[in-house]
C-alpha cells in the first residue's frame, strides 16, 4: 500500500512515525510520503513538507499567514493527486488536516484520522463533519469514544501511544556527568516547540532563577530551534544550559519541571515528574479562545483524569510571583509531590498499556484488508 501522511508538529512527527514503524511490520511492500520531520523520515518516510514550515500558532498568529496557509493547502491536493496514494492517513493538525479531508473525500480517497482533533474542546460540532470525511476514526484519549458517540460515530479507543515511547526510553546513565550538572538538583525548562511560544515563557521562568540559587535551570531544546535563538532571549548569561535531543534524560534527572501546555505536560507526569503547566498567548489569541473552549482544564493530565491535579498557570495567571511560589510548593512540599506523584500513577492505569501504535496499525491495516 502506499500511505500519505500529514502531521504538523513535533508530537504528531513523534507519533507517525511509530505508527509507521509499525505498518512495516504488518505490511512490509508499505511506501510512505508525506508531510512531517525528522522522526517520520528516519522510518522512511518521503518527507514533502517539514513542519517547522506549518508551526502557526493561535488565531493571530493564523491570520496573519492565511496566503501561506492556503498555498500550502493547495500544494498538499496536488502532490497527493500527483502520487495516487491507496490511503491517506491524517495525525492530528486540525485546521489544515480537516480541510484536506474534506477534499480528499470528495476526490475518492480512503481517509484515517489517527489521534483526534480536540474537538471536544470548541467547535464540537466538527464531530459532524469528520464523520462525513473519515472512513476511519483512531483515538488515543478514553473519553474520546463516548464523546463521539452522541453523534453517532465509532471510533476506535487503541490507548495513548506516550505510554510506547516512554516504556522504550532507557535513561542514559552518563547524562549528568556529559552535561556538567554534578552540581546542583535539576529545574526542567519546556518553554515549547515554537518560537512565538518560547519567546513569551522563557523570559517569565527564567526570571524566577534567582529564588532557587541551589538549582540548575535547564532548557530543554526544541527540535529545529538553534541555539542563537534562544540566546536571543537568555542573553550572555553563562549559567543556563540547554540540551538537545535529551528531553526525557533531562526530565529523568529532574526535582520539578515548567512546562508549556501540551503534549509536553503529559510527557511529564507519565515520567512523574512533578510539573506546573504554563500558558501565555497572544491577547488576541487567548480572548477569542476563552469565549470558545468549552472544556475545565488546558492540560491533558487533568483533563484524562477529570479533576486538577497539576497547577496550570493560564494567560494573565503566569506570573513570576505565582509560578515561583508553585515550584517552591512542588520542590519543599513532599506531601505535595507525593500526592501528585500517585495520581499520575492512576493517570497510567486510566491510559491502559504500553502498545497503542500497533494497535492502530492493526486498525488501519485490517481496514485495508491486509
Amino acid at each position: 500500500m502506499r500511505y500519505y501522511i500529514i502531521s504538523g508538529e513535533a508530537s504528531g512527527d513523534l507519533h507517525a512515525s511509530n505508527l509507521v514503524k509499525e505498518l512495516k511490520k504488518l505490511d512490509h511492500q508499505a511506501e510512505f510520503r508525506g508531510w512531517g520531520g525528522d522522526l517520520m523520515a528516519a522510518q522512511g518516510v518521503s518527507i514533502v513538507k517539514h513542519y517547522r514550515e506549518l508551526a502557526f500558532m493561535g488565531f493571530k498568529e493564523v491570520i496573519a499567514n492565511i496566503g501561506t496557509i492556503l498555498k500550502n493547502i493547495s500544494f498538499c491536493k496536488t502532490d497527493i493527486t500527483d502520487w495516487q496514494p491507496d490511503v491517506l492517513i491524517f495525525v492530528d493538525y486540525p485546521g489544515f488536516n480537516m480541510r484536506i479531508a474534506e477534499w480528499a473525500k470528495k476526490s475518492g480517497y480512503k481517509t484515517i484520522y489517527y489521534i483526534s482533533p480536540q474537538i471536544w474542546a470548541w467547535k464540537a460540532g466538527r464531530a459532524l463533519k469528520l464523520k462525513r470525511d473519515i472512513d476511519k476514526m483512531i483515538v488515543i484519549l478514553p473519553f474520546e469514544n463516548e464523546f463521539y458517540k452522541k453523534y453517532g460515530f465509532d471510533v476506535n479507543y487503541v490507548g495513548h501511544p506516550l505510554l510506547d515511547v516512554i516504556a522504550d526510553f532507557v535513561p542514559d546513565k552518563g547524562f549528568i556527568e556529559n552535561n556538567n550538572l554534578q552540581n546542583k538538583k535539576i529545574i526542567a525548562l519546556l518553554p515549547g516547540s515554537r518560537k512565538q511560544e518560547i519567546a513569551k515563557k522563557l523570559p517569565i521562568m527564567l526570571g524566577i532563577k534567582e529564588q532557587f540559587p541551589d538549582f540548575s535551570f535547564v532548557i530543554a531544546g526544541a527540535p529545529g530551534i538553534d541555539q542563537n535563538y534562544y540566546q536571543s532571549i537568555t542573553g550572555s548569561r553563562n549559567d543556563l544550559q540547554i540540551v538537545y535531543n535529551q528531553t526525557y534524560n533531562l526530565l529523568s534527572n529532574a526535582e520539578a519541571a515548567l512546562v508549556t501546555s501540551g503534549t509536553a505536560t503529559l510527557e511529564t507526569a507519565l515520567l512523574e515528574v512533578p510539573e506546573v503547566v504554563c500558558y501565555l498567548g497572544s491577547k488576541f489569541s487567548y480572548e477569542i479562545g476563552k469565549r470558545l473552549v468549552k472544556v475545565k482544564f488546558i492540560s491533558l493530565v487533568n483533563l484524562i483524569m477529570n479533576k486538577m491535579i497539576v497547577k496550570e498557570l493560564i494567560q494573565y495567571e503566569l506570573t513570576s510571583e505565582a509560578l515561583a511560589d508553585e515550584l517552591h510548593h512542588l520542590i519543599n512540599d513532599t506531601l505535595y509531590r507525593d500526592r501528585m506523584i500517585a495520581n499520575y500513577k492512576l493517570l497510567k492505569e486510566k491510559l491502559g498499556g504500553a502498545g497503542a501504535s500497533f494497535r492502530a496499525a492493526k486498525e488501519i491495516t485490517g481496514f485495508l484488508g491486509i
